[in-house]
Parts: structure tokens; sequence; C-alpha cells
């Protein structure tokens, strides 16, 4: 594999892995066989479809019933909790509301967590009502709600981790008659040693006092994204609650067809189906709140009564500006570029999205990104030296206290 050129530093963990398929030419497969599945809920029952019985374990997008109307009562009702945790008479007398969306980007979230951990050197870190996750994001957003205690495992996560940790090549025959070109097992084993039982326990707890933790996956049968509410998942007591948070982070980085998608089992009147999960970032980089929110907000300050002062922090796990490259003319090379393009797209339309949205609520909007002064390079997915190089970036910046981008560069 050809080195990695300085300004290659903006592929995410997505685009590099479209290049798997070379890593295992000389790869042995077990079988030729397709990888089967139970039935795929039928469209017009996707909404009653339940994974644990939990009535709001997850939001749907255009559903009358779980849809973004849900997720709004959701948001009031952990402020109610909220409230009550902080000992206060009501939600406007709280001092303020910090949010953290964290986007996707592959090994690049090694940026993310060395920005947090710095974060936490500097001493201004906030305690996040809100924290949101996509891919990578979702690996890194429970480390990030849970607080600074947590920074030393995450920065394992990042720094420590191998790309044998992640994936493991099935060679061009598997790519071909498998679901994906790697097996991810390594990478749910390594989730799974990292969110054990008493992180899902510091979570429902997190949960209970008000504060809320979301990943998005994204649902190919439905072709619909899917925000999962992991706190409530976590404070459940069902016994199935630990395995379905590590699953669903494993789903959220799920990149299609580099790494098999997660397919959850679900019921519908009883009866057993099974959903097909891949990364939330086929959907969006980076979500935080739903606009009902908003113009909840705007309604209160238009009718004169307090509105909490707000922040959204957002972590853009990559670069925000264009990346020349010189493609050859031939399938491949123009495939790949076409899809980074679509990629970079996507995260410059998302981080613009929640900037209009702040603007328009009276939010106050912070960005961090990978700048043109990283000029790391890598030669293979999750490479660890990069991951450490792109680390201590982020967390010398944010150290010193970090300069957060007031708008997209646009």
């Amino acid at each position: 594999m050809p080195h990695a050129r300085a300004n290659d530093v903006t592929r995410t963990g997505r685009r590099s892995l479209l290049r798997l398929g070379a890593l295992g030419a000389t790869g042995l497969v077990a079988g030729c066989s397709s990888p089967q599945r139970s039935p795929a809920v039928p469209h017009e029952r996707e909404a009653e479809a339940t994974v644990l019985g939990i009535p709001n374990e997850r939001f749907f997008f255009g559903s009358p019933t779980r849809g973004m109307d849900a997720l709004e009562r959701e948001f009031e009702a952990a402020a109610a909790r909220r409230v009550r945790h902080l000992g206060l008479r009501r939600f406007q007398d709280m001092a303020r509301y910090d949010m953290l969306g964290v986007s996707g980007g592959g090994e690049n979230g090694a940026f993310g967590a060395g920005l947090l951990c710095g974060w936490t050197e500097q001493g201004t870190r906030p305690t996040f009502e809100l924290v949101t996750g996509v891919s990578t994001g979702a690996l890194t957003a429970p480390f990030a709600f849970l607080g600074s205690d947590w920074d030393a495992p995450l920065k394992s996560v990042y720094t420590d981790i191998t790309p044998a940790q992640v994936l493991e090549s099935r060679g061009i025959l598997g790519a071909v008659f498998n679901d994906a070109m790697a097996d991810n097992a390594p990478l749910f084993e390594t989730i799974s040693r990292h969110l054990d039982e008493r992180m899902r326990a510091a979570i429902a707890q997190a949960y209970q006092e008000g504060r809320l933790l979301l990943v998005a996956s994204t649902n190919l049968d439905a072709q619909m994204p899917v925000i999962w509410n992991i706190g409530a998942i976590a404070a459940s007591g069902h016994p199935g609650a630990l395995d379905l948070v590590r699953r669903l982070l494993l789903a959220s980085a799920a990149i299609p067809g580099a790494f098999p998608p997660v397919m959850i089992d679900v019921t519908v009147d009883g009866q057993p189906h099974q959903e097909m999960h891949v990364d939330g970032g086929a959907y969006a980089q980076v979500f935080l709140y739903p606009r009902q929110l908003g113009e909840a907000r705007r309604q209160r300050a238009a009718r004169g009564i307090r509105t909490v002062p707000a922040s959204a922090y957002v972590i853009r796990n990559g670069r925000l500006d264009p990346e020349w490259a010189s493609v050859d003319r031939r399938t491949l090379p123009i495939a790949g570029r076409a899809i980074s393009t679509m990629i970079a797209a996507s995260g410059l339309n998302d981080v613009v999205r929640i900037w209009n949205n702040t603007q328009r609520d009276g939010v106050d909007y912070n960005l961090a990104f990978i700048g043109r002064d990283f000029t790391g390079t890598y030669t293979e997915p999750f490479e660890q030296a990069y991951m450490r190089q792109l680390f201590d970036y982020g967390f010398q910046r944010a150290r010193r206290g970090y300069d957060w981008t007031k708008q997209p560069p646009i």
C-alpha cells in the first residue's frame, strides 16, 4: 500500500477502509455461501418494532408515535430529572445547559479524544447535559458523557489500540461472498473490554440525574437513521441491556462494505424479525438536538421567559477544507474519490446545519476540527503511531485553551 500523503489525513476510516480488499488478496475463505438473516420488519410496522420492550429505547424520523415528538418528550423528562437532581424549583433556574456532538471519522477519532483529555487538563471542561455520537464519535461519546474521570480509558482506546484490535481482513473472496471486506469482531471485543458493567451502571446513574446520551445508526432496511437512547437502555434493568449497548456502538461504527452490518433482533407483536444496522454516518456525520426544542426555546424568549444559557460544542473528527488529489483515470480510484467527496460534503453540511440552528435558537456555537497545521500521515487504517500523533495534536491545543471556531469555515 503506498504511503499516504500529508493531505490525506482528511480521509476518514470509511474512506481508507475501502482499500481493505487489497490487504487480504492471498487470504483463505472458509466458505462462499451468502450470510443468512431473519425476516426484515415490514415497512408499515417499522415504528412498532422493539428490541428490549422499552418504550423510549429509540426514536425514528417521521414516526407519529416514536419520532421527533417522542424525542422532544424525552428531553423534557430529562430536564425534569435534572432539575430535581440539582435541587432547583424549575428548569429556568439552571445556570447553563451544555451539549456535545462528536462526529464520525474512523482513526481520526483520536483528535476528539485528545481534545477532551486536554480540555480536562485546561480545567474548563463542563459536565454535558447532552452528548451525541456517530460512528467513531459513538465510541467516544460514553466516555465524554461520563466526564473527566474516564479520560484514561478514553485515551487508551485511541492510543493503545492496534489495527488487529479493530478488524481482521477477509480477503478478496470473502469481500465478494460475505457481507463486508473485514470482520469487526475484534472491535466488538475491544468495545466489550471497556464498556463493562461498571460503565453501564455509571451511564444509568447519569441518565437518572437528567442527562442524555444518544448515538445514531442507520437502518438499511428502512433507509433511515435511528437515534438510540443509550442512557434509558442502560438504566432499564433489562438483562440484555449491556450487550445491546455494546452492539449499538458497534453498529454505529459499522462502515458499510468495510465492516459487517450489525443484525438487531426485534419483535413486532411478539413475532421475531431482524433489522440491518450500519454506520450512522451513512445518514449524518453529527447531530445534536431536535428542531422542536429550538422552537420551544424561541417561543419562551418571545414571551419574556428566561431561557437558560446554552452552548453547543461540535467536534468534527476530520478536516473541513477541500482535499486536493490527482485522481487516476480508473474505475476504483474514481469511485473512491466520489465517495470521499460525498462524505466530506456531508460532514460540512452537518456542521453548517447545526450552526444555522444554534444561530436561530440563541445557542452559543463552538466547533473544533483538524486544522491544516496537522500534517501526520498513516500507511494503514487505525495505525497506532498516526493515532497517537493526532491525539497529542488535539490534546495540546485543548490544554492551552482550545480556540473554538464560532462558525463553520464557509
